[in-house]
């Protein structure tokens, strides 16, 4: 039996996640935790106290080994990594938090983690650009400001599929993804939808499925993240929405 070269096994090994990347894949981890308590929720009588514990344990361990990532960057202090930063330790409090609680009060403190993972993606591609434009990837040329704008709204976890009457459709927030562009990114294997994983339109309806971005589309928004806008469509924010403490979260879900 022989031993293959040394060399041969070299790329037998993925590079390890960027930063962004690793970024966008914990938005990623975010959005199935709670479309997995939203069905949960809506499913079960009484949903078990400790069946999201094990998740959000390690959701929380993720986001400070995303913290570190970045400070293995070694970037120079600023503004907006300080506040990057800052924003994931927030969100490894809430998650280590949502343990301690029901699983009510657990999905309210995780409800715009995606988001927040997303802008954190954004802000810290934006900045890594600044300092390194010489040697940054040339973002990819053949995505158009309107598939720029989906895989960054799917990324943020606002991207459901779902059929009636043999008609396909997506359901999304502004702007709105239509299904015209989410085919076109799934042509390129971008984007995929996993069947049945979050929560149906209404009270008692079949549930719809995720549209979440593949390995190649968290490496194609990754590129592209924190751009300003080349045309049509928004370009995604620098800025999430403001994350929750754990106890204005628990008062609301009282």
């Amino acid at each position: 039996m022989t031993t293959p070269p040394t060399e041969s096994l070299l790329f037998d090994v993925p590079p390890p996640p960027t930063p962004v990347e690793r970024l966008l894949q914990l938005a990623d981890q975010y959005t199935r935790h709670n479309d997995a308590l939203d069905i949960l929720l809506r499913t079960a009588t009484e949903p078990e106290p400790q069946a999201h514990v094990a998740s959000a344990q390690r959701l929380a361990s993720d986001t400070r080994i995303a913290v570190k990532a970045i400070h293995d960057e070694r970037l120079y202090e600023s503004t907006e990594l300080t506040e990057c930063v800052l924003r994931l330790k927030q969100l490894a409090f809430l998650s280590t938090a949502s343990a301690d609680y029901g699983v009510q009060a657990a999905r309210d403190l995780t409800a715009l983690a995606p988001e927040a993972a997303v802008g954190c993606a954004a802000a810290l591609a934006a900045e890594t650009r600044r300092r390194h434009w010489s040697t940054a990837i040339a973002p990819d040329e053949r995505l158009t400001a309107t598939q720029r704008t989906a895989l960054a709204e799917i990324a943020c976890g606002h991207v459901v599929a779902s059929s009636s009457l043999g008609r396909e459709f997506t359901r999304s927030r502004e702007p709105k993804v239509l299904m015209s562009t989410l085919r076109a990114l799934e042509s390129r294997d971008l984007a995929e939808r996993t069947p049945n994983s979050a929560l149906g339109a209404y009270i008692g309806g079949p549930p719809q499925d995720r549209v979440r971005l593949t390995p190649a589309g968290i490496t194609a928004l990754a590129a592209v993240i924190g751009l300003p806008p080349t045309g049509p469509g928004t370009a995604p924010s620098t800025t999430p929405r403001p994350i929750p403490t754990a106890t204005q979260a628990t008062t609301r879900s009282r």
